[in-house]
């Protein structure tokens, strides 16, 4: 496994950015956690001037070891995520930036008001086409596990993701509860985003250099090449668990 030595950087490109700096520059007090998560993930508040925001703050000190990813490597894969988001206009991930805070640098994300109204355990399994935007997004990253607590109905309409620490291995390990799209043929407006995506994240190696190893890279690139000439979504691994548990 590659080790990983380099500083995130704060830089991103082509974003809007008045929640951004409002994260990057706020002042971040910590009000409370979430005890249901399995790495440190604090509820916090980021005032900056007169505004304020809720935020989820995840500290890389709060990091609990993998056997498969780099230690202390999360908050950046949290944060390529979102690139990923931003770069493809998918945007699917709510506001991330990478930050100093209480706890010392970590990931930091606009915290999302979903809508209660919309009941998750019947919504992940259904057609919508905003399931299948975060589906094609959770293919490219690599995500091993897209929950179904994971998805965050927006009260606007839009439907977001979040938790993406555990993403963008060179090995295919897609395990997701959205297999709706399995072996479907991509649309000529999704074709379309990733030959964009893929110039973009070419365009942008140094920043994803900074975040993740040169052969999770690699496999990135590759990963979204093979999508480009197969024209489908994947299928399941017969190599590794299609399904995150607990699923929700």
């Amino acid at each position: 496994m590659d080790t990983y030595v380099p500083e995130p950087t704060d830089t991103v490109v082509n974003v809007d950015t008045s929640i951004r700096d409002h994260l990057l520059q706020g002042e971040l007090e910590v009000t409370g956690r979430l005890v249901d998560a399995s790495n440190a993930t604090l509820f916090a508040t980021c005032t900056f001037g007169e505004f304020t925001l809720n935020a989820i703050y995840k500290p890389i000190a709060g990091e609990r070891p993998l056997w498969d990813f780099p230690d202390g490597n999360l908050a950046s894969r949290e944060y390529a995520a979102y690139l990923i988001s931003e770069l493809s206009g998918w945007n699917v991930v709510p506001t991330t930036v990478l930050r100093d805070g209480p706890f010392g640098r970590g990931m930091v994300q606009e915290w999302i008001e979903i809508d209660e109204s919309i009941d998750l355990a019947a919504f992940f399994s259904t057609d919508d086409s905003r399931l299948r935007v975060i589906a094609l997004f959770d293919a490219v990253i690599n995500n091993t596990d897209r929950k179904i607590g994971h998805l965050l109905p927006h009260p606007e309409g839009r439907v977001l993701g979040c938790d993406h620490g555990v993403t963008f291995h060179h090995e295919d390990k897609l395990r997701t509860v959205l297999w709706q799209w399995a072996s479907d043929k991509f649309t000529a407006t999704e074709m379309d985003q990733l030959h964009q995506l893929l110039k973009a994240v070419t365009d942008a190696k140094d920043e994803f250099l900074s975040l993740i190893t040169l052969t999770e890279y690699e496999a990135l690139v590759s990963r979204i090449e093979k999508m480009i000439a197969d024209e489908v979504f994947p299928e399941p691994s017969p190599d590794w668990p299609a399904v995150p548990w607990p699923a929700f």
